[in-house]
């Protein structure tokens, strides 16, 4: 299977704090990979490095075959990134939006449109795309958002507390959208989240970070068996206690 992203050692800090201290890991074509930790953990850190945002004090991470530190235009042309918080432009209609962002990443009109159709398939909202976003709750904001952060194929969707602030049946809505883009369009995802449940009914691997490393990695039906536990939340309690 191809490697969409292989993080090589990457270590930073800020000031004398060390957030991040070096982390290595792999993420397949159509893989799903989950950071869990604390704040403070280090998870925003590394997406943001990756995303590259944050240039890495040392050690180095591919994405697509393309180097964050020497190539970041190459590998922005790779990725797709959701901050946690992030939002859409209040005053566009919801198809507007998936038209601009589209037009952001295709120069080519059919192009575009092929993008926002999917764009449109993915977040599912309908007649209500030709609604003001001002006029949207959370939920329907939040799949917008990640539409329009799937809907160019990336090679790597880069996602922050996806379903933070979500209730629980949009919260299912983005979880089944994730695994469905990375089974139909091989797109690799990286995502960070608090939710133990989350993450073991959407990630195909997982990592447990403590003050900027993994304290533990692999799928989750092996990390169950590896710490002896019936959930995540259990996994999660050993692996930062030591217990």
């Amino acid at each position: 299977m191809t490697t969409a992203l292989d993080v090589q050692h990457i270590s930073k800090s800020y000031g004398k704090k060390l957030a991040v201290n070096d982390v290595s890991f792999q993420i397949s074509e159509g893989e799903i990979f989950g950071l869990m930790g604390m704040n403070g953990a280090g998870k925003t850190t590394i997406l943001r490095m990756l995303a590259t945002l944050l240039r890495p004090d040392s050690g180095d991470a591919l994405i697509a075959g393309h180097s964050i530190c020497k190539a970041p235009e190459k590998v922005r042309a790779n990725i797709c990134y959701l901050p946690d918080e992030a939002g859409a432009y209040r005053s566009m209609t919801g198809r507007r939006y998936l038209n601009f962002i589209a037009g952001l990443y295709f120069k080519e009109e059919e192009e575009q449109e092929a993008c926002v159709k999917l764009g449109e398939e993915i977040c599912g909202l309908g007649d209500a795309l030709d609604r003001k976003i001002s006029t949207y709750s959370r939920g329907m904001t939040r799949k917008l958002v990640l539409a329009r952060t799937v809907m160019p194929k990336p090679r790597l969707a880069i996602l922050d507390e996806p379903t933070s602030g979500l209730d629980v049946l949009n919260s299912l809505d983005i979880r089944k959208t994730i695994r469905r883009c990375a089974k139909e369009y091989g797109t690799a995802f990286l995502l960070s989240s608090h939710h133990m449940l989350e993450i073991s009914t959407t990630a195909d691997r997982c990592a447990i970070m403590k003050e900027g490393v993994f304290m533990a990695e692999g799928t989750p039906d092996a990390l169950l068996q590896q710490f002896h536990a019936s959930s995540l939340e259990e996994v999660f309690e050993r692996a930062v206690t030591g217990q």
